[in-house]
């Protein structure tokens, strides 16, 4: 295999000692990297020369890997550096610092006791590692530049990207051509994927972004940009060059745009008469699906799939990788997987992990998958007629406890570095202004996530202080003043803070909220009872005014009690079901006081506590629920304690 070519004058050893932007660029022909408007797009020019890769190939190659985002030299989840997202897992897994939260109860049903955890979540050790976490080291004998360099270097990071590119096109037998239509099986290649399915789905992400073209501004503050060339028909025959496995779909419920592949988790019984990890149903004829919940993953991928194919733990439907977008199904949709800590809401969704980390801001997700996400999810709440919107796209920091007890020791995931803004864009539903100028009394949350970096701590052990970060979540406060004190969640059992695992005083991106007051820069909104306020100036807006329907306690109630799950009344359950308590959460719905409603439903649950399934059942009762936003995650109130209202 030949090498990438390196100009005349220009040896590896000389190479690696221009590792700097601020020697680099110049040299390359690009502008200093004072020039804040033009020396990373003058980057991507110079390594497309001097690498003789088309430049639109290259910047089309790293907006699906970070969209041309930087991240101060932090690793992604896979252990990504740069604007092109060069792997060094060995490096990244040195110095991790993840905090996962203690364990939750994923099932949630009081009916039968909680699963039993897993025996060895080992994440993989650095001498495992696949090829597709060690492009950077690869990126390094190429360039001649340091590894150190090409992880916090961004125009070093940009010349490693197309070195790579150039010696997968060498490596195919294709030449350095300047017709980007030439290289789809060397983008192809680019994210290590070794099943041909993989590989041509993110290619066909990549020429669909060279068609379409993007520009937008960096997490540096620099703008880029890549022209459309919406002729473009990729050479996708190349593929059948790179000598990848065929990846069988059979058996997945997916889409045709993603990558995907069935691994099953499994329904076992064991031990004394128990069983795992997942109930048998009939959805959506019984119990309806109504919901699809969003979860990070707070392990790597090898760790992941050894922990949903462990019939003694939990379960969820689909598992999406950071490095590529591909998506493992693990659970069919009829059946109910063990996953958001509530057995109502559970019943009820699909449940997809994302490979992250709540708690490492930095830790950051790729393009590819955000994008393979929303495909999936676009095609299940098609499938199965789940709106597109924040009260049925949940979060797991989202759902509400099931019952008072449980209210505390819920999950926060994805937690509020998630691109909510950004993911709904994708599928196409974009949380808008209402047409009617200032709305009807509602706002949608809506910060600009790049600008937005409120700050978060204990992201590295308990009291640290998290890097600075962009978020989809705004602060609340008791006062319109941001000295004044959190508001208080009192459902957590503990005063509000500001870690990131603390969701007493947060509102986040598409969650909807009836205003409760205004003060210059300052919006208040009801919110768990009481009044809170955020920062919204009309020159960079938080949020955006909504309309909808909201409820309020009727006439002579000077509260009402609210719900973690939507369960039937007792006279409800036939004989052989046990009747299930419809109990109350330690919050209220007070007068005066007005909560977006979701969603109206009527009493369910289902009853599924043995591995035969001949004593299942499905019991749909009378008394109707709104589903309303009530905190930071959602709760349900009787349809006969409030009056409905448009706002």
């Amino acid at each position: 295999m030949r090498k990438p070519v390196i100009p005349p004058g220009r040896t590896r050893r000389a190479a690696g000692a221009l590792a700097s932007a601020a020697l680099l660029l110049p040299l390359l022909g690009a502008a200093s990297p004072t020039d804040p408007a033009t020396s990373l797009q003058r980057a991507f020019a110079a390594a497309a020369a001097e690498y003789h890769v088309p430049q639109s190939v290259l910047l089309g190659v790293s907006y699906l890997q970070s969209r041309w985002d930087a991240h101060g030299g932090a690793p992604s989840v896979t252990g990504g550096y740069g604007p092109m997202h060069l792997t060094d897992a060995r490096t990244a897994l040195a110095d991790a610092s993840h905090h996962s939260q203690a364990p939750e109860d994923a099932r949630g049903d009081s009916a039968r006791p909680a699963p039993r955890p897993p025996a060895d979540l080992r994440p993989p050790s650095s001498d495992e590692l696949p090829a597709r976490l060690r492009t950077l080291p690869r990126a390094a004998e190429l360039t001649g530049l340091s590894a150190a360099d090409l992880r916090t270097d961004p125009a070093a990071n940009i010349a490693g990207g197309a070195a790579l590119l150039a010696a997968a096109q060498q490596h195919l037998g294709e030449p350095l051509s300047a017709d980007p239509a030439d290289w789809y099986g060397a983008v192809a290649g680019f994210p290590g994927a070794d099943d041909s399915a993989t590989a041509a789905a993110y290619a066909d992400d990549v020429f669909e972004v060279l068609r379409t073209g993007e520009r937008r501004a960096t997490d540096s503050g620099e703008t880029v940009a890549l022209a459309a060339q919406p002729d473009l028909v990729p050479r996708r025959s190349q593929l059948r060059k790179a000598g990848l496995r065929t990846l069988s779909a059979a058996g997945t419920e997916c889409p045709t745009t993603v990558s995907c592949e069935w691994i099953a988790a499994p329904y076992e019984e064991f031990g004394d008469n128990d069983y795992g990890n997942h109930d048998v149903a009939d959805r959506p004829a019984s119990p309806g699906i109504k919901y699809i919940v969003v979860h990070d993953t707070e392990g790597g991928w090898a760790g992941v799939l050894n922990m949903v194919q462990d019939p003694t733990y939990v379960s969820w439907n689909y598992s999406l990788r950071s490095t590529d977008g591909h998506v493992a199904q693990h659970v069919k949709a009829k059946d109910v997987a063990w996953h958001s800590g509530n057995w109502y809401v559970n019943s009820k969704s699909i449940g997809l992990e994302h490979e992250g980390f709540l708690t490492s801001p930095d830790a950051w997700y790729t393009e590819a998958m955000y994008r393979s996400s929303a495909r999936l999810v676009t095609y299940l709440a098609d499938k199965y007629a789940v709106p597109l919107d924040r009260q049925h796209i949940l979060g797991h920091d989202n759902v509400p406890g099931p019952t008072a007890a449980s209210v505390s020791g819920m999950h926060t995931d994805p937690g509020p570095y998630w691109d909510w803004r950004h993911y709904f864009e994708l599928m196409e539903r974009p949380f808008a202004a209402a047409a009617a100028g200032s709305g009807g009394g509602l706002v949608t949350i809506r910060p600009d996530y790049t600008a937005n970096k409120p700050v978060y701590t204990d992201c590295g052990g308990k009291g640290l202080s998290c890097a600075a970060h962009g978020s989809g979540a705004v602060r609340l406060y008791s006062d319109h003043d941001e000295k004044s004190a959190l508001v208080k969640d009192v459902g957590q059992g503990s005063g509000p803070t500001a870690g990131v695992n603390d969701i007493s005083a947060r509102a986040s991106t598409g969650q909807q909220y009836a205003v409760a007051d205004q003060w210059g820069d300052w919006t208040a909104i009801w919110y768990l009872g009481q009044k809170a306020w955020f920062k919204n100036p009309a020159a960079q807006p938080a949020a955006v005014p909504a309309t909808g329907q909201v409820v309020t306690p009727k006439d002579g109630r000077d509260s009402v009690p609210l719900y973690g799950r939507a369960y039937p009344e007792a006279g409800a359950y036939p004989a052989g079901v046990p009747v299930q308590a419809v109990s109350a959460l330690q919050y209220t719905l007070p007068k005066g006081q007005k909560y977006v409603v979701g969603d109206k439903v009527p009493g369910e649950y289902y009853y599924a506590t043995t591995f035969a399934t001949g004593s299942h059942r499905s019991v749909v009762g009378k008394d109707m629920y709104y589903e309303i936003q009530y905190g930071h995650r959602v709760a349900f109130v009787r349809a006969a304690d409030v009056q409905l209202l448009s706002s």
